[in-house]
């Protein structure tokens, strides 16, 4: 199981970048148990406790990227394919799926497949399903505000700052592309 120590920045699921404040044990329901103290950067008010012995919940901590990696990540996504589930229920589970597992591809792929059939749904005077946008909104938090702390930059500046790192690789890949006017 994985081990973390006071200091650590981690990824907690959904609930985005945690400092690990401390480890120390906890008395919750007449039971002493050691937790991971953890705040929230973007939200200090709040704190989790997570039980170092509960596999499950330590799972939902992960390692923040570097800023090579996040930077490769924003590289491969042109590359992604993004497939559109269209049944609902199947659609539903395999989006938990993947904010449950925090996979930075997984969450880009599904964050592509959401942006597509919305703007498929404007096409044709519809809107998202009200469950989509809440997976999409919360795809992309847990993605901004890890590349928003380690490339210390703004959660609005996340976006633009993917759109022009895009923007530089395809140039640089199709260096004729901008000469052919």
């Amino acid at each position: 199981m994985k081990q973390y120590q006071p200091g650590d920045t981690v990824l907690y699921g959904v609930h985005g970048i945690c400092k690990v404040e401390e480890k120390d044990f906890r008395d919750f329901g007449g039971q002493k148990k050691e937790y991971y103290v953890l705040k929230p950067v973007y939200a200090p008010d709040s704190t989790f406790f997570v039980p170092v012995d509960n596999e499950e919940l330590v799972d939902k901590m992960r390692r923040i990227l570097s800023g090579g990696e996040i930077k490769r990540l924003i590289q491969e996504m042109p590359d992604q394919n993004s497939c559109w589930i269209e049944e609902e229920q199947a659609r539903k589970e395999r989006y938990q799926q993947i904010l449950s597992g925090g996979d930075r591809t997984e969450l880009i792929k599904m964050i592509k497949a959401l942006y597509f059939h919305k703007k498929e749904q404007q096409k044709n005077g519809k809107r998202l399903h009200i469950h989509d946008e809440r997976f999409m909104k919360d795809a992309e938090n847990m993605l901004y505000e890890e590349f928003a702390y380690v490339l210390k930059i703004r959660k609005e500046q996340v976006l633009p700052f993917i759109m022009e790192q895009v923007q530089i690789e395809e140039k640089q890949n199709f260096p004729a592309a901008e000469n052919a006017d």
